[in-house]
């Protein structure tokens, strides 16, 4: 394979060859990349939203088995899935990037392959971002722009007592996926010729690998006339989520382990680890589903929506938050999702 030292164009010529042929799709972005600032002009009846995710090599992802179109791609989809928590549509995104001297001019291409890729899939402009030299290998920092009506924005604050609370899609595999691509790592430890062999754990490579923000649960939801009274996405674990929204919305729930949506795949995986399924659903992360509340009068329009699942309801601050087992017991939800700023804390 080709491999041409970034040295050789120097930064400009790398942006200009990462960046070339990217046309602006939205009507918001008035100039993007070529100038010291993108130029953006929102309606007086839309609400602008910001968000930014900086991801760290050896801190939010591996190279070892993560491939950096699959990584771009990634990085993109993580910021539009802020955006439609807080019930908005992405619109643009600013890239910036710290690389070392192992990385080439092939492997950007690679990275901004899976990035545009994200973009062109959710009609998100690309409008600017910064490179720079890095001696601890890859960062990664992305800021997403969006937008939303005026008075459609919805916060982690708004749940009120009765409230149903959803989620999207299916807990777990993502965090699933990356046990075992933790595990063949250490397994084939030093083995280039051999491959690992994921026949039927595809699902959960493609939810750690290549996740999908769920711009259509969005859609659904304004189709059917409902506004979530809160939201926000699954990054950090069900447990965790659910703790923001009640502390925020000074608020108590019961959730229903019995209710909590996991995908076959998920299950055999954690069988085979020897893991609480219930413990990856509720603590693993990753996933960028969306968990939200609904006034109980929306009940028949939720429940019939196809990718969304009623897990739960909202109840008196008093009650707190606790998980309900198959079996009738009670427990206390405890914010055990993944940390970063742990990660490195001695005992």
């Amino acid at each position: 394979m080709t491999r041409t030292e970034i040295a050789t164009i120097g930064e400009f010529g790398l942006i200009r060859r990462l960046t070339e042929g990217i046309e602006l799709q939205n009507e918001s972005s008035k100039y993007g990349i070529g100038d010291d600032a993108a130029v953006l002009s929102y309606p007086a009846d839309k609400q602008v939203l910001v968000t930014t995710d900086l991801l760290m090599e050896g801190v939010h992802f591996d190279l070892i088995y993560v491939p950096l179109k699959h990584l771009g791609y990634k990085s993109a989809v993580v910021n539009f899935s802020d955006i439609y928590a807080m019930n908005g549509t992405p619109k643009q995104i600013t890239v910036s990037l710290a690389i070392s001297k192992r990385f080439s001019i092939e492997d950007m291409e690679e990275f901004y392959a899976g990035l545009r890729l994200a973009c062109k899939q959710y009609n998100v402009d690309i409008i600017g971002g910064d490179t720079s030299s890095s001696l601890t290998g890859m960062a990664i920092s992305i800021t997403c722009i969006g937008e939303a009506e005026k008075g459609e924005v919805v916060y982690r604050n708004g749940a009120r007592e009765t409230d149903l609370i959803c989620v999207s899609g299916d807990l777990g595999a993502a965090y699933m996926g990356l046990q075992l691509l933790e595990r063949e790592k250490v397994v084939l430890k030093g083995e280039v010729e051999v491959k690992p062999d994921f026949t039927g754990k595809e699902y959960l490579l493609e939810r750690q690998l290549k996740p999908e923000a769920r711009g259509d649960i969005i859609k659904k939801l304004r189709e059917a006339g409902v506004t979530p009274t809160s939201m926000m996405d699954v990054s950090d674990g069900l447990s965790s989520e659910l703790l923001h929204i009640c502390t925020q919305s000074e608020v108590g729930c019961r959730v229903y382990e019995e209710h909590i949506p996991i995908d076959y795949q998920t299950a055999v995986m954690a069988e085979e680890f020897n893991m609480s399924l219930t413990t990856c659903a509720l603590n693993g992360g990753e996933d960028y589903e969306l968990l939200f509340t609904v006034p109980i009068a929306d009940h028949e329009k939720v429940a019939e929506m196809e990718g969304v699942k009623l897990i739960g309801h909202i109840t008196k601050p008093d009650m707190g938050c606790a998980l309900i087992t198959r079996d009738g017991q009670e427990f206390e939800l405890k914010a055990q999702g993944w940390n970063p700023l742990m990660e490195n804390k001695k005992e």
